[in-house]
């Protein structure tokens, strides 16, 4: 039987999640739903399965949540969620989970999609009804595949309206547990190689290039991640789920946002998990040359006297200076060096003929003293480290480059495989 966990705080919403385990339950016959309470009081009802006490008793040794702030209240009943969950997800009380839903305010939405973020990986069916699914939801979502959608009303009192609401809610997570249920029994197809693959809208060339031959040359699969910064998140977490055998991050621009406080920073981790996996891994510096602002008029007042490009009315690129350019390579060389757990498996490639569609000789980004101090600056750092650099002519959109660099990898996954 396909099974979903309905988790929310039965302290203030049980009639709204008891509609809808019973809207789940109609939706699809062969759904079964288990109840997870997750509020601040105990609360008695025969629908709840994982009750308040019983999450507390086997997650959290019997601790008293009574008096703890809020704040500390939903971080605390996350982590034993969370705990629980990963439990279920491997089959637990004779139950193994397809799928996870929750439904409540600002409170509960944030405790919810801590659990969802924590505790399944992506392609894992997790949805949210939320009364704040129509703001700002990065923070909600952040590199995950949560659904979510908005209660349009609150979540406080049944209504025509929120009942809607609801039971599309229900009939969504049972058609997507069914489904991941249905995926998850079928799967005996031959794998093939997951290759994961960072793209900007300046290096679009060159990974569709890359994209293309290695499909047509290779058993692989390519998953593309927008480098925008949750697209750096999401792969990184990717592999450290196991999700990816090899990556080509061919554009990095996302180090550039963090060392400058551009709005597509992928976090002080960037790097780290393909290194620490000890997987294929060819790095190069596409977009490196750029931060990226919001309009025009967001830039920061220190930035303003600096070369900018208006990318579209909405992104606006500032390109690197000589020494931030220094500072990405510092910052890359040491990621990769600190973290290699096999220094064979990663290379680092340098187009000197251009690191992005404008910074080509006489491109709007043209600064060669500024690449070349960060490519000196990946050399430097990586002298001694058991990890090659490759220093190259072509731009990085040439399309012999991405070829050359696609079968480079290739090699690498060979001598993975063969435990060369």
């Amino acid at each position: 039987m396909v099974h979903v966990l309905l988790l929310g705080t039965c302290d203030t919403k049980l009639d709204e999640l008891l509609f809808l385990r019973t809207a789940i339950e109609e939706a699809d016959p062969n759904v079964g739903v288990s109840l997870a309470d997750v509020g601040r009081c105990e609360t008695q009802h025969e629908a709840i399965k994982y009750t308040h006490s019983k999450l507390i008793e086997s997650y959290g040794n019997g601790r008293n949540v009574d008096d703890l702030p809020r704040g500390e209240l939903i971080k605390t009943m996350a982590s034993f969620a969370t705990a629980l969950v990963r439990d279920l997800h491997q089959e637990f009380d004779g139950t193994c989970i397809d799928g996870i839903i929750s439904a409540g305010g600002s409170g509960g939405t944030s405790l919810a999609a801590a659990v969802m973020r924590d505790a399944l990986p992506i392609g894992f069916p997790k949805l949210i009804v939320s009364t704040v699914a129509s703001g700002d939801t990065g923070p909600i979502v952040e590199e995950t595949d949560i659904t979510l959608m908005y209660s349009v009303v609150d979540v406080a009192g049944l209504n025509g309206v929120l009942r809607n609401v609801l039971s599309n809610a229900a009939a969504a997570i049972a058609g997507m547990a069914c489904s991941y249920a249905g995926r998850r029994q079928a799967n005996t197809t031959e794998a093939k190689i997951r290759v994961g693959i960072t793209m900007f809208g300046v290096t679009t060339p060159g990974v569709d290039a890359i994209r293309k031959h290695l499909e047509s040359e290779h058993n692989v699969e390519i998953y593309v991640f927008h480098a925008t910064g949750h697209g750096g998140k999401a792969m990184e977490r990717l592999v450290r789920e196991g999700g990816l055998d090899a990556v080509l991050d061919l554009t990095t621009t996302e180090v550039c946002d963090l060392l400058t406080g551009g709005v597509m920073s992928a976090g002080n981790e960037r790097l780290e998990a393909a290194a620490k996996a000890g997987i294929p891994n060819i790095v190069s510096v596409g977009a490196t040359d750029m931060s990226n602002f919001g309009p025009k008029n967001t830039v920061p007042e220190r930035y303003k006297s600096r070369k900018l490009y208006e990318h579209n009315p909405m992104v606006t690129l500032m390109r690197t200076s000589q020494e931030e350019a220094r500072e990405v390579g510092r910052f890359i060389a040491s990621q990769l060096k600190q973290h290699a757990r096999d220094p064979a498996m990663i290379e680092v490639w340098l187009p000197k003929g251009g690191i992005s569609m404008i910074s080509t000789p006489e491109g709007p980004f043209a600064d060669p003293s500024a690449d070349e101090a960060m490519f000196n600056a990946i050399k430097n750092g990586l002298e001694e480290s058991g990890i090659e650099t490759r220093a190259d002519k072509r731009d990085i959109n040439d399309t012999s480059y991405a070829r050359d660099i696609a079968e480079a990898l290739m090699e690498k996954i060979r001598k993975h495989r063969s435990g060369q």
